[in-house]
């Protein structure tokens, strides 16, 4: 039985469907956890409203009851801050957001996934795990390696890619069509388009663009600065986010800014989302989860007059990697039933399933399938973008959150202040090395 709990205390559920099984027991390797109810915790977010519809699948062949508890998603991380820190959790999987890897790694709360891996019993021979995305794989799932966020040689992999994004860049075809113009290849390009289309079409913007101080201003400028060449921190981890690369990211972020539409400096996802659906803007550079949305006529004004092309280039091509992966708690009460639940989800058959009702696919073979882009027919224009994913645009470190709040707070008075741009990444780049310095990051170099 799936049920989707309306209650944080687990207290009351809706069941969503009762699965009958063909001969009434499960087989093979799932006969041993048939009957199992796996509680997960998942977010508010439209892969895993998706998600909700592929469960029962998953229980009817399996035997596995599943009963979720979803949340916001900032009201999630919160719930598994307690609830991971507990002897005994509340969850046997959990949906997380790409920057808690390294908190949940670091102290211990979620199950490296090796020996789930090298047990016959569970792991499936057909998973064909080089099919998974690199870009999220890397993104989302491993830790201990290069950077002790990357792959390496003593990486190891603690959660599966699943509802993760990539960037891409969205645009008025009939727009472009009228003004003659070709979607952007290279910043130079997209910097030229997003104010010189205000001036030809007085009243729309040129690019929606998040801004909103905090996260999203700090989300907006990491956006740039990958593709134009910068790092946030050099490979000893001095900061260098102050860097010649940084300030190109910081103008164009405020040019952007400045030629979109109206109150983009307050704009997080949904509001720079909305202002290119609803007419105000030529394009917008975000996430792959938007596409649906826009193509929807009761949503969206622009519908039948969106184009979808890879994030722009600059000094290189570097799309944005995020979004959500699965891991299984340490104090998960089924943690084999659990991963055989995140195996199924993340399986070609899987995958498929969900991306066919809706959800971001995690697999290359997902996104070449046929049938999958007659439904959604931008699914082809993104397999091909995740040729560019970058898993490292941030550094996903333990004082990341604090280093992400101050890139935020600053990049916003450059935007609404007319902070001086060097001044500010200055400032960052001061702060920031203080910070890592008592974290410890520099132990080894004195």
């Amino acid at each position: 039985m799936l049920k989707l709990l309306t209650s944080t205390t687990f207290i009351a559920g809706v069941a969503l469907t009762s699965a009958a099984y063909a001969d009434g027991h499960a087989e093979g390797p799932y006969a041993a956890y048939e009957g199992t109810t796996l509680i997960v915790n998942f977010p508010s977010h439209p892969h895993y409203n998706a998600v909700l519809e592929v469960l029962p699948q998953f229980t009817e062949e399996t035997g596995i009851n599943v009963e979720v508890d979803m949340l916001p998603y900032l009201d999630m991380r919160e719930r598994q801050t307690l609830e991971l820190s507990l002897d005994e959790g509340a969850y046997d999987m959990i949906a997380y957001v790409v920057f808690s890897k390294a908190d949940y790694v670091y102290a211990d709360q979620i199950y490296n996934l090796a020996p789930f891996f090298m047990n016959p019993r569970l792991a499936d021979p057909n998973y064909d795990a080089g099919d998974l995305i690199d870009g999220y794989v890397q993104n989302i799932g491993v830790a201990g390696g290069e950077k002790g966020y990357l792959p390496g040689p003593t990486g190891s992999l603690y959660g599966l890619p699943f509802g993760s994004e990539t960037s891409v860049m969205y645009y008025r075809t009939d727009v472009f069509e009228e003004l003659g113009l070709e979607p952007a290849a290279d910043y130079d390009t997209l910097l030229e388009q997003a104010c010189a289309i205000p001036e030809a079409m007085p009243g729309m913007g040129g690019v929606a663009s998040r801004a909103a101080s905090g996260h999203q201003a700090s989300h907006a400028f990491l956006l740039h600065l990958a593709p134009l060449g910068g790092r946030v921190f050099d490979a000893a981890w001095n900061p260098i986010i102050n860097s010649a690369e940084g300030v190109a990211a910081a103008e164009a972020l405020k040019t952007i800014v400045d030629c979109g539409p109206e109150g983009s400096s307050a704009f997080g996802p949904s509001e720079a989302a909305n202002a290119f659906a609803q007419g105000q803007a030529a394009m917008f550079i975000d996430s792959i989860a938007f596409a649906a949305g826009f193509e929807d006529e009761s949503r969206s004004t622009v519908a039948g007059n969106v184009g979808w092309a890879a994030h722009p280039a600059g000094t290189r091509a570097a799309s944005q990697t995020g979004g959500f992966g699965i891991a299984i708690p340490r104090n998960a009460e089924n943690p084999e039933a659990a991963f055989l639940l995140a195996q199924w989800l993340t399986s070609k058959e899987g995958d498929l399933a969900v991306a066919m009702a809706g959800g971001n696919p995690s697999r290359f073979s997902t996104y070449e399938n046929a049938e999958l882009n007659a439904k959604y027919p931008w699914s082809a224009s993104f397999g091909e973008a995740l040729a560019d994913a970058d898993p490292d645009w941030r550094p996903i470190i333990p004082p990341w959150g604090r280093i992400n709040a101050d890139i935020g707070t600053t990049m916003s008075q450059v935007l609404t202040e007319g902070l001086d741009i060097q001044e500010a990444l200055d400032g960052i780049a001061e702060r920031t090395q203080t910070l890592m310095a008592e974290e410890g990051y520099y132990t080894w170099q004195q």
